[in-house]
């Protein structure tokens, strides 16, 4: 099947699976899953708590930091303490889970995931940080080179759990990028480093490749970041204020006039420093969107919002040119947290 047409029928299916799950919800209204305008680019169509506390074949459903589209058409969706999960589209309830590690039999405190055009898996581990390889089973194959200035301190510049949170493959196959969710040491506050890698010719691994800076908002972290045709992202930003609850904004941006900032020891985001860093444009904050019906078990200020952390595209509007976009947030299993699901339609400019 071509890959549109794929991503086509996971659209549906995730569209009619979140409707019915809103549907079913004591807390929703009846009209719960009819688009809803967050802002004149973003619109949400519903959403589910389906899996929310749940356990399959012994392992905890949750803590989920990455979702991805596989090639039959599954969703897939990683969790932080080592394992992938595949969900049933319609449903999504899992179908299967696979047990990750290092190839020492470490866990991994995995956070993005790609699914490679040969099937095989990469996936992002914020510890060191590392982008490895994987088989369908879960096994290890190789690593990919990282630059000595984005490992953890003392190794490099980067701070503890401010790494690799985002990977994305742009459309094509041959570039890969991975979103530092936090500043290097000695770079300005706010202003983050997208990594990038590039294969040249078939059965080619990646090889490091260009560098950009990118400035997230104030008090935010880039979470997640999936490619777009041309360059372009849609970019994931997230904070967190005890008290008062997230923040969630969903940017597009583009890397196509940006510096490679390989070679620039200090990213300083001034404007005569000689360095362009990835533009951006807002989206939508997630504040607005409609609740839905939602209910939050901590302070929010939309009870729709949690820990959103993963996102995909799971396809492509005829007319239009909208993108359906799922999102899912990390409950940490914690018990004032909820997995929570959201589609999303999104009108790019």
């Amino acid at each position: 099947m071509r890959q549109t047409s794929r991503l086509r029928t996971v659209l549906a299916t995730v569209t009619a699976g979140l409707a019915a799950a809103t549907c079913l919800s004591a807390a929703g209204p009846a009209n719960a899953t009819a688009p809803h305008a967050c802002s004149p680019s973003v619109s949400i169509d519903g959403f589910s708590d389906a899996l929310d506390k749940t356990t399959y074949e012994g392992t905890f459903v949750g803590n989920f930091s990455a979702l991805a589209v596989d090639r039959d058409g599954s969703l897939l969706a990683v969790s932080d303490r080592s394992s992938l999960f595949s969900l049933d589209p319609r449903t999504l309830q899992p179908k299967g889970v696979v047990p990750l590690a290092t190839d020492t039999g470490a866990a991994l405190d995995s956070e993005g995931l790609v699914v490679d055009r040969d099937g095989t898996r990469l996936i992002s581990s914020e510890t060191e940080p590392t982008v490895r390889r994987y088989d369908r089973e879960g096994r290890p194959l190789n690593n990919l080179p990282v630059p000595d200035a984005l490992k953890v301190a003392p190794a490099g510049r980067a701070a503890t759990n401010q790494t690799f949170e985002g990977l994305t493959l742009l459309p094509g196959g041959r570039t890969l990028l991975a979103t530092m969710e936090g500043a290097l040491t000695g770079d300005t506050t706010g202003v983050v480093r997208f990594q990038t890698w590039q294969r040249h010719g078939i059965g080619k691994d990646f090889r490091l490749a260009a560098q950009y800076g990118y400035r997230a908002d104030s008090g935010l972290g880039v979470v997640e970041a999936t490619g777009l045709p041309g360059g372009r992202l849609l970019v994931l930003e997230r904070g967190f204020t005890a008290g008062v609850g997230n923040t969630v904004r969903l940017y597009a941006a583009d890397t196509r006039h940006a510096t490679d900032t390989t070679g620039v020891d200090v990213l300083t985001g001034q404007d005569g420093d000689g360095v362009r860093l990835v533009h951006k444009t807002l989206l939508a904050d997630l504040v607005n969107c409609p609740p839905l019906g939602a209910t939050a078990k901590q302070p929010q200020p939309n009870p729709l919002l949690d820990n959103i952390e993963g996102m995909t595209v799971t396809g492509q509007q005829r007319h239009g040119g909208r993108l359906n976009v799922l999102l899912v947030s990390d409950d940490n299993q914690n018990a004032a947290q909820t997995t929570r699901f959201y589609s999303l339609r999104v009108r790019l400019g």
